[in-house]
Formats: C-alpha cells, structure tokens, sequence
C-alpha cells in the first residue's frame, strides 16, 4: 500500500509544461528569442519553398521543409535555452548544487557538505569517477576543499577523489561546463564500488540549503 502511494506522488512533469517553463526563463534573460524563433522558422521554410518554386513543386517542398523549419527553431531554442538556465543562476547561493543535482543518471550529490561564513560551500558527488568535491565561492573555498577531502579519505580510503573549483579563472570550471566535467571523466569504480562508496558516505551527510529554482539543462533532448 505504501509503495503505491509512492508511485502515485511520483507524477512525471508534462513535456509541453517543460518547455513551456524553460522558455519563460529564456524569454527573461533573452527577450528576443520569440523572434528570432518566427525568424528561424519563417526563413528556414522560405527557402524549401524556394527551391520547390525553382524545381517547379512549391507545395511539396513547403510540405517538407515545414518540419525542418520547426526543428531547426527547436535546435536553437534548447541551445538558448541552455545558456539561459544557468544565466539566471549564476551568482546564487547553492547554484552550483543545482546544477550537480540535475545530472540525471551515474551521480549521486550532496550539496553543502562543508559550508563557510562568508557562503564559500563544498559539495560532494559521487559515481563511477570516484568522489568529486566542488567548491563554488571565494579563494578561501580552496582550503575548505583540502579540509573536506582529508576528512572524506578516512571514510571512503582508496577512493579517487577529485577537486573541483567553480570558476572563471584558469584552472577553474565555469557553471555551465560543470556537468560535462563530471560526465566526461574516466570510470574507476565497479558499480558494486560505487554503491559501496555511496552507502559509507550517507551517514556522514551535509548541510540543509536553499537550492536555486528553475529548470536545469542536462542533455539536448533526441529529436525522433
């Protein structure tokens, strides 16, 4: 009975009710982007049906450039929509925990494991790569991170553990290319390991934190 009610709440979000909510966040930080939208679309099926009046068949090259010309719009939005999300993110508390939270699959976060006076946080992640540790905030962030990483060696010894600074600065990681940092390093731990890693971690826990609202991009989603 209780599993049912826990799949009942489990309600996936509407797909349209998705894109509608990332393009109010675009249009706030783009508010160009309906029309570049009608623009993209209008000059991408102008030209099917040019070519179509050029080869004698404007009806049917407009017939098939009418779903080319709504992609190609499509395309350009979730690209701008991207950008966007973290645009209007950055500079928040917890942002960069929101955007480690959002990697859907092979990592587990914990945001504010380690949290400083001055908002200068860590947050530990866990997959396949090991134990990742961000730090997002000032220079002092650095320290934090040595700290937080001595103290996550005598729970999970062995473990690879990586340091990862939120940043503009050579060196650093910028918000919008975090995701793909985690994403693209190298497997070192079975998925027994990392169950393991993960479990000897969950005691240790973090800190409760206000996570910055919005929909967050993942992966540009598969056109069929």
């Amino acid at each position: 009975m209780f599993k049912r009610k826990a799949k009942e709440k489990k309600i996936k979000k509407p797909r349209f009710q998705t894109f509608r909510d990332a393009y109010s966040v675009t249009k706030v930080v783009k508010p160009w982007i309906p029309y570049a939208l009608i623009a993209i679309f209008l000059v991408t099926w102008s030209i099917g049906i040019g070519i179509g009046f050029a080869l004698g068949h404007p009806i049917y090259f407009g017939f098939i450039f009418l779903p080319l010309a709504f992609l190609m719009a499509l395309l350009f939005f979730t690209r701008q929509a991207g950008t966007a999300a973290y645009s209007s993110i950055e500079g928040q508390v917890g942002a960069g925990a929101s955007v480690l939270m959002a990697i859907r699959k092979g990592w587990t976060t914990t945001p504010a494991v380690a949290v400083a006076r001055n908002q200068d946080m860590v947050h530990r992640s866990v997959g396949r790569a090991g134990i990742v540790l961000t730090g997002e905030g000032s220079q002092g962030v650095n320290q934090m991170l040595t700290d937080e990483r001595k103290k996550t060696e005598r729970f999970a010894p062995g473990v690879p553990i990586a340091l990862v600074v939120i940043g503009d600065e050579q060196g650093q990681v910028p918000l919008r290319k975090l995701q793909k940092k985690l994403q693209k390093m190298p497997k070192k731990l079975t998925a027994h390991q990392m169950r393991e890693v993960r479990a000897r971690l969950k005691a240790v826990g973090g800190l409760s934190m206000p996570i910055p609202k919005g929909p967050m991009p993942t992966r540009v989603p598969k056109m069929r």
